[in-house]
C-alpha cells in the first residue's frame, strides 16, 4: 500500500480505502457484523487505514457496524470520515438537515455510532449552495473542532463540477473535497481539481469504478435488484455507460488485466487525487481494489514522504 498526505492536513491515508454506502443496506445485499469485521480485516491486512461513511447509510448503521468493529480493534490506525446533512428515513428516502443547531446532534449520534470521541473527517454530505453557505453553521463546526470531536472538516460535493462550494474551502477552513471522479466521469477536471490544487486540498475521488460499471462485470441490458441503488439509474444512460465501458475495455485496458484494478489506477494517476474509496461487496473485493497500487509510481505531489 502507498500513502499520501491528504492535503495540508497531517493525516496519513492509503491511496485505496473503503467506501461504506452497501453496509447501510442499499447495493442490494445486507451485511452481519461478521461480514463487516471480515471485511475491514481484510482491508488493515493489506494496508488500507481509510474507511469513508455517512450518518444516512442506514439510520447510522453503515457507521455502527464501523463502531463495533473498531470497539474491538485499535481506533488509532483508522482514518475515519464521515458525514452529515441527511436524515435516513427508508431505503433510499432522505430528509436534509444542515442547520446549525442540527448538525450539532447529527454530530453526536456518529461519535455513538462509531464508537469514537473524534471523527477525522467531517464532510458537508452533498447539499445545496444555498445551505452551504450558512456561516453560522461553519462557525458551529469550527467550535467542534476546536473542542476536539472533528480532527478536520471536508466537503462532499454533491455536483462533481460545483466549484463554488471547492473554492469557498479556504475561507470555511474545509480541507477536503470529495468528488465523483471516474473514466465515465471527467467533469472535475476542467475547474474543481485545479482549484483543489491551488489551495493544497485533499481529494477522496468518489464512485471511482461508475457504481460497479467499470468493473467490466456488467453488460448493456444488465438488471438491478429493487435494493440495489442502481435500479434507480436510468436505463437508457445505464445502457449507453455499459456500451462505453466495452469501448474503453478494447481500447485502453491493456489486454489480460482486471479492468476494476485499471481503473482505480486510472483515477489515481491525476496529480489532485489523493485516494479512492471504491465499495466493496467482500473481502476478496478488498484485495482486488487494494491490487490497483500495483499500478501506481508514487511521484504525486502528496505522497507520503516518511
Amino acid at each position: 500500500m502507498k500513502y499520501r498526505r491528504l492535503g495540508k492536513t497531517d493525516l496519513k491515508v492509503s491511496i485505496v480505502g473503503v467506501g461504506t454506502w452497501q453496509f447501510g443496506g442499499e447495493w442490494g445485499l445486507t451485511y452481519t457484523q461478521a461480514e463487516v469485521d471480515a471485511i475491514l480485516d481484510q482491508a488493515a491486512e493489506v494496508g488500507i487505514n481509510l474507511i469513508d461513511t455517512a450518518e444516512c447509510y442506514g439510520d447510522h448503521l453503515s457507521e455502527s457496524f464501523i463502531g463495533n468493529y473498531l470497539s474491538r480493534r485499535n481506533r488509532e490506525n483508522w482514518v475515519v470520515a464521515t458525514k452529515f446533512g441527511h436524515h435516513f428515513h427508508d431505503l433510499f428516502t432522505r430528509t436534509d438537515d444542515f442547520s446549525a443547531e442540527g448538525v450539532i446532534k447529527q454530530l453526536d449520534d456518529s461519535l455513538k455510532s462509531l464508537h469514537t470521541d473524534y471523527i477525522d473527517l467531517y464532510q458537508f454530505h452533498s447539499g445545496p449552495d444555498t445551505l452551504f453557505d450558512n456561516d453560522l453553521l461553519w462557525t458551529t463546526l469550527d467550535k467542534q473542532v476546536q473542542a476536539g470531536k472533528i480532527r478536520h472538516l471536508g466537503t462532499s460535493i454533491g455536483s462533481n463540477a460545483n466549484i463554488h462550494q471547492t473554492e469557498a474551502s479556504s475561507k470555511v477552513n474545509s480541507q477536503a473535497i470529495q468528488v465523483v471522479y471516474n473514466r465515465l466521469d471527467r467533469a472535475p477536471e476542467e475547474l474543481v481539481f485545479p482549484s483543489c490544487v491551488s489551495q493544497d486540498l485533499g481529494v477522496l475521488a468518489r464512485v471511482p469504478l461508475a457504481s460497479g460499471y467499470l468493473s467490466g462485470k456488467y453488460k448493456p441490458g444488465a438488471v438491478f435488484g429493487n435494493t440495489d441503488v442502481r435500479h434507480r439509474h436510468d436505463a437508457d444512460s445505464v445502457k449507453q455507460k455499459l456500451e462505453e465501458v466495452q469501448r474503453i475495455q478494447q481500447d485502453e485496458v491493456p489486454q489480460g488485466m482486471d479492468m476494476a484494478k485499471w481503473a482505480l489506477a486510472w483515477c489515481l494517476k491525476h496529480d489532485a487525487v489523493t485516494t479512492v474509496i471504491p465499495g466493496c461487496k467482500n473481502p476478496e473485493q478488498v484485495i482486488a481494489n487494494a491490487s490497483a497500487t500495483d499500478l501506481i509510481s508514487d511521484n504525486h505531489p502528496q505522497a507520503w514522504k516518511a
